[in-house]
């Protein structure tokens, strides 16, 4: 027990930074989207999404291969040597790569149409600083420094966040401060990591550590754009595939493609929640099953772990799709907005079905213990491109019929079916009695709460009593399956003695 309340600190103490940035994170969308046109905004997430890609490869996997290597504490500092040096000449001819191509890549992001060129050089910055902090924060997360982590992330946001108002209300800059800000925050946070990680920076260098981590971890670079793939795939789909004939019979006459894949966009934000709550879990949870991977208690520890991780998403998933409603109607304080618009409002259908997508991807991460331990990352590639081709084909056999419930389901079934393959192989590489049954049957108690919803609403005769009562229900019969085998039999036994 001591074990999981070990994690469970941890998580909490990771995820301090991470709500904290989707939270500034909602309250900068009105800020950007009224300071700056539609098409200045495009120009904007053109440019992220470049990023995003571009950071799953210049890390050449190494955050996951220096917590798999430097968990042996007595090599950590050449570990760290080793990495930070290779990381270091590997991403900066990667950034010069990019800046040699720049004449072929600006235009792909609209830069040099709209005159905005200088913001691919500062993406390129931000891209090498972050990069370079990369194995640092590594560290401190192995190390179990998290509160200098979040320290250091909730730093860099408020920097971030602080310059970014200054230069656009202050300074009336335009989308460019957006991007000089990240510079900023990105540059000072890698000084600082750099210094507070200085003492492991004075190891040896050591060519077989470098090939044995490039091993385990380059897989996951294709893993990482396949799942940058899933998550951009169906808005491309909804913004071509989706004829204007499918939206007027599903959304009426008034609405366009376009249309339809900003709603999506906006509802779509809602299930950050609990991709939220699984990037804290994984946060936390990577170094831990390391550290504990040789314990010949593991396999029942990992499996308490799951069955905890799903109690968590359950109540998660119950909070969210019943109150969605609700919680789009919160204004943002100081800017007098919705969270999410009420034009945006018709698309919250799709909630429930992204919260299961982001609940089995839960599961990908837990299942992800025996791959790292056994060192077979060689499959994540392969698992990954599986989801990508059930992604494409769901989309173009659900969208013409459902629209955006269809790309929503098309995601749903896309993680469940990864889910299952990398439960299939890790149990093999690592066995680990994960109570499968009992889990799907905690996905179902959630999943029937959501469909009687509306007759209990009825019954009631109250919307809010009808959808509080079945968070009650749906809470307590998942609560109930996550109460251990042992327990549970002991009680029914005290109870029929």
């Amino acid at each position: 027990m001591k074990k999981l309340r070990e994690l469970f600190s941890d998580t909490i103490v990771y995820g301090i930074s991470n709500v904290l940035a989707r939270f500034i994170g909602y309250l900068m969308v009105p800020l950007h989207t009224g300071a700056f046109l539609p098409s200045q905004y495009g120009v904007v997430s053109l440019v992220y999404a470049g990023l995003a890609f571009l950071n799953v490869i210049a890390t050449f996997g190494m955050e996951s291969g220096y917590l798999r290597y430097a968990k042996d504490r007595e090599n950590a500092q050449d570990i760290f040597t080793t990495l930070q040096i290779g990381l270091g000449v590997f991403s900066s001819l990667f950034v010069l790569l990019l800046a040699l191509l720049a004449p072929l890549i600006m235009p792909t992001m609209n830069l040099v149409e709209t005159g905005n060129q200088n913001l691919f050089w500062l993406m390129l910055g931000i891209l090498w600083f972050d990069t370079m902090g990369l194995v640092p924060f590594s560290e401190l997360r192995l190390d179990r420094r998290k509160w200098l982590f979040a320290f250091l992330k909730t730093g860099n946001i408020i920097v971030n966040v602080g310059l970014q108002i200054y230069l656009i209300l202050g300074l009336n800059w335009g989308i460019d401060a957006i991007f000089f800000a990240s510079f900023i925050a990105s540059g000072l946070t890698a000084l600082v990591i750099w210094l507070a990680t200085a003492n492991l920076f004075t190891g040896n260098w050591n060519t077989p550590i470098l090939k044995s981590v490039l091993k385990f971890g380059l897989p996951f670079i294709p893993a990482g754009l396949g799942f940058v793939i899933n998550e951009m795939l169906d808005r491309f789909f909804l913004g071509n595939y989706m004829s204007q004939e499918t939206v007027t019979q599903l959304y009426g006459p008034d609405l366009i493609p376009d249309d339809i894949v900003g709603i999506y966009s906006a509802c779509y934000k809602l299930s950050v929640f609990m991709l939220l709550l699984v990037q804290m879990f994984r946060m936390a949870w990577q170094p831990f099953f390391l550290r504990n991977a040789d314990d010949p208690e593991a396999p029942g520890l990992f499996r308490e772990v799951f069955r905890y991780y799903n109690a968590m998403a359950g109540i998660c998933f119950l909070v969210i799709a019943l109150f969605a409603g609700y919680i789009v109607q919160i204004k943002v304080p100081l800017i007098d907005a919705y969270i999410v618009g009420k034009e945006y409002w018709a698309g919250l259908g799709i909630v429930p079905i992204l919260l299961g997508a982001y609940w089995f991807h839960g599961w990908y991460m837990n299942f992800t213990a025996g791959i790292f331990i056994e060192e077979e990352t060689k499959v994540l590639p392969v698992i990954t491109l599986i989801g990508a081709a059930v992604t494409i084909l769901a989309n173009l056999l659900l969208i013409p019929v459902y629209g955006m419930m269809g790309s929503a389901t098309a995601t749903l079934i896309s993680y469940g079916i990864m889910a299952m393959l990398l439960y299939y192989k890790s149990t093999q590489f690592f066995p680990v009695n994960y109570q499968i049954v009992r889990t799907f049957l905690m996905m179902g108690v959630g999943a029937a709460a959501i469909y009687f919803q509306p007759q209990a609403t009825e019954w009631f005769q109250s919307e809010w009593t009808g959808r509080f009562m079945m968070l009650l229900i749906g809470s307590a019969g998942i609560l109930i399956l996550s109460i251990p085998s042992s327990i549970s039999t002991r009680l029914w036994f005290l109870q029929n003695d």
